[in-house]
């Protein structure tokens, strides 16, 4: 699996708006099967929370789990987290609901909860 590592990206990637980040991402994920929600709205507010999370801890993790802090500990819930493949193949779409296959956009997959995957132990508390 090859995914936007957000170490391996540019520092001026993260001087961008949420806007910015989106169109960078979505040329990067698309041709790899990976769309974002077909609500904009939503995924706006999901890239301006990975960017909040980039300035407080220095990488991008997911927004919708809590992070150490620890870049090592948290190294699987860099967005895009190593969960989400299993995720958009199993539920249609990842745990945040940010990253979705085309077949969920258009209605064709059940839209259901999504479980975390992450093991406890990781979890920051």
């Amino acid at each position: 699996m090859v995914s936007v590592n957000p170490i391996s990206v540019k520092p001026w990637v993260f001087d961008m708006n949420s806007g910015e980040l989106y169109e960078m991402l979505r040329k990067a994920q698309e041709p790899k099967g990976f769309f974002f929600n077909k609500n904009k709205d939503w995924v706006l507010a999901i890239l301006q929370d990975l960017l909040i999370n980039k300035e407080r801890y220095g990488y991008m993790s997911c927004p919708c789990r809590l992070a150490t802090g620890d870049r090592e500990k948290d190294r699987d819930i860099f967005c895009p987290c190593v969960y989400r493949t299993d995720d958009v193949k199993e539920y249609g779409s990842c745990y945040c609901n940010l990253y979705v296959s085309a077949k969920w956009n258009d209605g064709e997959f059940e839209h259901q909860y999504v479980p975390e995957r992450r093991p406890p132990e990781k979890a920051a508390f």
